[in-house]
């Protein structure tokens, strides 16, 4: 199974960009509170999260292109590869996300853009967000204008769940880890 740990070491021998980083980890942080609701095991899709754009910064017009071939050789489990390479479902992949873990990481992927965005406009960040908040902002469609909305959308239907409860969901698992995010809101600046 993969381990954080390991996903971290796969990544970093691709991922430098601090932006795409810090995406990996709202994903990551996400993704462990997905598990969570699932009953499975938080750290393996946390791993999961850290390494789903493990290409993107090499490779971002032939995203997951050049993905399965390394992390197969790596030693990630062909499961694993799979989860990673649903994320793109109808975007830059053909992989239909099928289990709990890929349905989760394609919705998350994107929500958790919007769940940032609205954490860095707060004087507290993740701290006192609150899930209407979020789903305020998710009806305006200028702000952060490029997460796709369809995408969640279509992530909550394949999951049975609503978006209000996969929101709460990835900011629950965000939030403890606000400082590392830089989450901590506008205050924490001043």
């Amino acid at each position: 199974m993969l381990t954080l740990e390991r996903a971290k070491e796969l990544n970093a021998s691709m991922v430098s960009q601090e932006a795409l980083l810090l995406h990996e980890k709202n994903v990551c942080y996400a993704m462990g509170a997905m598990a969570g609701h699932f009953g499975e095991e938080p750290e393996h899709w946390q791993a999961i999260g850290m390494l789903h754009d493990y290409d993107y910064e090499k490779f971002p017009e032939e995203h997951l292109q050049h993905t399965k071939e390394p992390l197969l050789a790596a030693g990630v489990s062909e499961e694993d590869v799979r989860a990673i390479l649903s994320h793109g479902w109808g975007l830059c992949s053909e992989v239909k996300p099928e289990t709990n873990l890929e349905k989760s990481l394609f919705t998350v992927d994107e929500l958790t853009g919007i769940i940032q965005a609205c954490a860095r406009m707060r004087p507290h960040g993740l701290e006192d967000l609150e899930v209407k908040s979020v789903l305020k902002k998710f009806k305006d469609k200028k702000f952060a204008a490029k997460c796709n909305r369809e995408v969640i959308l279509r992530g909550c239907e394949l999951l049975g769940m609503e978006l209000r409860q996969v929101a709460e969901l990835c900011i629950e698992g965000m939030r403890p880890h606000a400082a590392e995010l830089g989450l901590l809101g506008t205050s924490a600046s001043a």
